[in-house]
């Protein structure tokens, strides 16, 4: 590598409960990237990842990046170790761009700096990122989220995606796509939206409510009515209509639609049935219309989404 080319430093926060395959699965990323580079002459900077336990270590070390990895304890303990916050705020202060993966946000959110800002973390975490953090704007759709000086990723395999994008950003693209090639990966084209499965929320305490969520999952491949799902609950149907929504967060027809998709997803990944029988199945008699709702939920067409997630393929 030419003397002249620039090195960087990425340091990835090792906080207690990390997820380590995270931590140092990052370094060997980093790590192949240069080695790929250097192997076909690609005069390019080199990216050093660098494992912080304690930010007191590394005051004298300037970062480009700093990495919050995800938790397999599904959050960041960041009360056991105290000015983890404003050890992220100095660095960032400093230039360095910082980014956070799956529950890594939460911790990130403690600093402030995503307050305002469009973040993501793992779908499964969003209604409790959202009630604790009120001021970042959440789209868990997508799997990486760049704001610049803030990226966001979100399932808890995503630090792959994360690492590509940093080495895209301080390498290049070439050694980017050396080094996804190299570890068999998709280095683009992801959403989190392609795995997100449908939660309805049922620990809401509205007994009526719930009860008409259960009958849906029963029958909601049926024709469905708002008035026959009011009846079901015991209520007017205004009534119904503002503590449904108070609830589960949806529109009873919202509810309906990610209900019936979910189902097709189940379909299209167990079942050799065309996508017209699916449709019948789940409740749509216009298998088109179930199509343009399945692609605007999933990211995907169902034959898109079939080639990649089912086994019979």
């Amino acid at each position: 590598m030419p003397p002249s080319s620039p090195s960087y430093t990425i340091g990835v926060l090792a906080y207690p409960g990390a997820q380590l395959a995270a931590v140092y699965g990052l370094l060997d990323l980093f790590a192949t990237a240069n080695r790929l580079a250097h192997q076909n002459g690609h005069a390019a900077p080199q990216v050093s990842g660098l494992i912080l336990d304690r930010f007191v270590d590394a005051k004298t070390e300037k970062l480009a990046a700093l990495i919050v990895p995800p938790s397999l304890d599904g959050g960041a303990p960041y009360e056991a170790v105290p000015g983890l916050a404003a050890g992220i705020r100095h660095h960032h202060a400093e230039g360095a761009v910082v980014c956070s993966v799956c529950a890594g946000a939460f911790l990130l959110a403690e600093t402030g700096l995503l307050d305002g800002r469009t973040v993501t973390t793992h779908w499964a975490l969003a209604d409790r990122f959202a009630e604790t953090y009120p001021g970042p704007l959440l789209d868990i759709d997508k799997l990486i989220i760049d704001d610049g000086d803030i990226v966001t990723a979100g399932g808890l395999m995503a630090w792959v995606d994360l690492g590509l994008r940093l080495i895209d950003r301080f390498s290049g693209p070439a050694v980017m796509q050396a080094t996804a090639r190299f570890f068999l990966v998709d280095p683009s084209g992801r959403e989190q939206r392609f795995y997100h499965t449908f939660q309805p929320r049922l620990d809401h305490g509205d007994a009526p409510i719930r009860k008409v969520q259960h009958w849906l999952q029963r029958r909601g491949n049926e024709a469905v009515t708002v008035p026959g799902m009011a009846a079901v609950a015991g209520l007017g149907e205004r009534t119904f209509l503002r503590r449904f929504q108070k609830a589960t967060g949806l529109k009873p027809s919202e509810y309906l639609q990610h209900l019936r998709v979910s189902k097709a997803r189940d379909l299209l990944e167990s079942s050799p049935l065309a996508f017209d029988q699916i449709a019948w199945r789940v409740g749509y008699e216009d298998s088109g219309a179930l199509r343009r709702v399945f692609q605007k939920t999933t990211g995907l067409t169902p034959g898109e989404y079939r080639k990649r997630f089912s086994p019979l393929i």
